[in-house]
């Protein structure tokens, strides 16, 4: 991708990076639960000012000291925290929230970008988990905007009427399993995915949208 093309990202959100978010997590408390999971995907775009999807993070991420998990949401996300299988692969939160910020911050600027924006499915638990977990560890260089956020729920709500993600991601054409639903890194490729598609199909009726406000 050349010089040029990587710029043009900067142009579509007011200089914000849009990075799609999915943590797995213990509960909804995002001060006493635990962040298990973090999967992410970086987007992309071209001259014709349409979105795809880019580069991807993931990491299992161990449970920080004294962290709660409910047994209702450990039914839902099916992570066993003690899995020997997870425990060799997992990290220290600490660990997988710098990693996630760098990963970021790398590609951020490559795009010319002054700040990242998170992208989710109802984004205000993974915003609140990644911020928490950021300040819990004192890590002060987090890239992405304390409070302005992208939500797919409203996105499809508007173009699907589906708010669901597995039923707004049919809707747009997208293939579904089960059996990988609730894994992070698989839920933010089809956040991402989704996303891409309802932002192109607008550019493809009211044509690119370029900002000039840094």
């Amino acid at each position: 991708m050349s010089d040029e093309a990587l710029k043009l990202m900067s142009r579509r959100f007011r200089g914000f990076y849009p990075v799609v978010v999915d943590v797995e997590t213990g509960g909804f408390d995002d001060k006493k639960d635990a962040l298990l999971e973090i999967g992410a995907v970086t987007l992309k775009i071209d001259e014709n000012g349409k979105m795809s999807t880019n580069n991807e993070y993931q990491c299992h991420i161990n449970p920080f000291a004294g962290a709660n998990m409910e047994p209702a949401s450990m039914e839902i996300n099916g992570i066993d925290p003690h899995h020997p299988f997870r425990v060799a692969v997992a990290k220290d939160e600490e660990t997988g929230v710098r990693e996630l910020f760098r990963f970021i911050q790398k590609e951020m600027k490559q795009h010319k970008c002054k700040r990242a924006i998170m992208i989710g499915h109802n984004t205000t638990l993974d915003h609140n988990f990644i911020f928490s977990a950021a300040e819990r560890n004192k890590i002060s260089r987090n890239p992405f905007h304390p409070f302005s956020t992208f939500d797919t729920v409203s996105f499809a709500g508007l173009a699907y009427g589906q708010t669901v993600l597995s039923r707004a991601a049919q809707a747009a054409g997208l293939e579904w399993d089960n059996n990988e639903a609730h894994s992070a890194l698989y839920d933010a490729k089809q956040t991402a995915e989704l996303f891409c598609i309802i932002v192109n199909r607008w550019a493809d009726t009211s044509g690119p949208v370029w900002s000039d406000a840094g």
